[in-house]
């Protein structure tokens, strides 16, 4: 394509919904997760000789507020995630995962630069991912990609730097809600749901899919409670309209893997599934997130799907972080990752897992952290950390007055919700989990300046529209 159609927006945005919002509704009502897998058959030897394939697309599905434990892949009860169960069934599924953080953009900015918070700078609602940072799509432009990035949360927009390495970066074109659709957090008032995503993704396919392609699309009907009458299964309370929203994008998602099924790329492309943080429901007298960093807000899925299923899929039980995420994914298919981030490739954990052997690298330790005045315009840092090391979570929260903080330490091998603080019984975990934590504060990011951007009171709106609390509401 010339250089002055890409300048202008790209056609496919602009027609996706009329032209395929027909259709693509018909294979979310219809799709039947877990039929007929038109993968070949894979090994061990076929994830170790991925980075050798020159004809593989890269597919990253973000799911925004997605917590680990409303998966079935992760022994959730309710039948919310066929789809997500099958990926994880005959891909690999990393069992202990944690985000950096439990508010979307400094979460996302970690996930990308594969950097903690402290050390990529982004902890405050008007901070930029600088230019210095060399982000995965960056990497893919520069070996051969078509890069897009399609999107509808607005920390995660051009402005703050989440551009970077993309050849178109957009929101979707936004369709009213259908009378089936139904959108029951009542703090959002935003139209569109991820069938708007999906339909551009699926353009864009059809006008540029036979390049090599890097496609990641950040869906949010699960941070907006939304769902359709199908998938109006599990009641009424707010944890299960929750439910009921994981079951509608799975069906997204399943519509979208049937498209690439359809159109020949299920043997070419690799699938990543994340979140940016989980979801609170009263575990602590508290709901929602963008608060705390315990477990319920922390701990998301993280699932690979290859060119080929693997019979039985591959289970990775060692401690596991969002920063890992590009460093992995870039090692399988062959290119390398920013030097000195925080994360590691766990490709070795992979093939480990797959031959029954232990995790060459053990246990590694994790970090979440969120700045309680995140959405402040001014007031100094205040941080709530956690630091996850094998089965225990050190919570650290600095409190509003003196700069004293507060302390709690958990142990999911005897209290898996992580429930009951051993602070006092456990005084040498303690002890070794809060050094941590303090050297983990002390850091900073490797670039000179983190720079800010003011916000306009149009996006100030958008996000309120995604019920956030944003500078000047409080």
């Amino acid at each position: 394509m010339s250089k002055r159609f890409l300048d202008r927006r790209w056609p496919w945005v602009a027609a996706a919904a009329a032209i395929v919002a027909a259709l693509l509704l018909s294979m979310v009502e219809v799709t039947a997760p877990g039929g007929s897998d038109a993968r070949p058959r894979g090994s061990v030897d076929d994830i170790a000789r991925l980075g050798e394939r020159t004809d593989l697309n890269v597919l990253f599905v973000l799911i925004d507020t997605l917590r680990a434990d409303r998966l079935g892949a992760y022994g959730y009860e309710r039948d919310t995630s066929p789809e997500l169960d099958r990926m994880a069934s005959t891909g690999v599924r990393f069992a202990r995962h944690l985000a950096q953080s439990s508010w979307t953009k400094c979460s996302m900015a970690s996930l990308w630069t594969g950097l903690y918070p402290a050390r990529s700078g982004i902890t405050r609602f008007d901070e930029v991912i600088p230019g210095e940072a060399r982000l995965p799509a960056e990497i893919l432009k520069e070996a051969g990609y078509r890069t897009v990035g399609l999107y509808r949360n607005g920390w995660v927009s051009s402005n703050f730097g989440f551009d970077q390495g993309f050849d178109v970066y957009t929101r979707p074109a936004a369709r009213p809600r259908p009378p089936n659709i139904r959108a029951e957090n009542p703090t959002v008032t935003a139209r569109g749901t991820d069938e708007d995503t999906l339909a551009t993704a699926i353009e864009f396919l059809r006008v540029e899919g036979r390049q090599r392609w890097f496609l990641y699309l950040h869906l949010m009907d699960v941070h907006e409670y939304v769902y359709d009458q199908l998938s109006a299964r599990f009641g009424a309370t707010y944890s299960d309209i929750y439910d009921n929203s994981i079951l509608w994008t799975d069906h997204v998602i399943g519509a979208l893997v049937s498209h690439l099924e359809e159109q020949g790329y299920a043997d070419n492309t690799l699938i990543v599934i994340s979140a940016d943080h989980g979801e609170a429901f009263q575990e602590r007298g508290f709901e929602g997130h963008a608060r705390w960093v315990y477990k319920e807000t922390t701990e998301v899925p993280f699932i690979l799907a290859f060119p080929f299923r693997l019979e039985p899929g591959v289970v990775v039980e060692a401690r596991t972080r969002n920063v890992d995420i590009w460093p992995t994914v870039l090692d399988l298919i062959g290119l390398e990752a920013p030097p000195a981030t925080d994360g590691h490739s766990l490709v070795p954990e992979i093939l480990a897992a797959a031959r029954g052997e232990s995790s060459p690298n053990g246990e590694r330790t994790g970090v979440a952290h969120l700045d309680q005045h995140w959405s402040q315009e001014e007031g100094p840092p205040r941080p709530t950390v956690a630091v996850v090391d094998g089965a225990f979570r050190y919570v650290r929260v600095q409190l509003p007055r003196g700069g004293a903080v507060a302390e709690q330490l958990f142990d999911a091998s005897s209290d898996p919700r992580e429930l009951e603080d051993l602070a006092d019984e456990q005084p040498e975990a303690l002890s070794r989990l809060r050094t941590i934590a303090d050297a983990y504060l002390a850091t900073t990011p490797p670039w000179d300046e983190t720079p800010t951007v003011e916000i306009d009171e149009m996006e100030l709106n958008q996000l309120r529209a995604l019920g956030y609390a944003v500078p000047g509401d409080r």
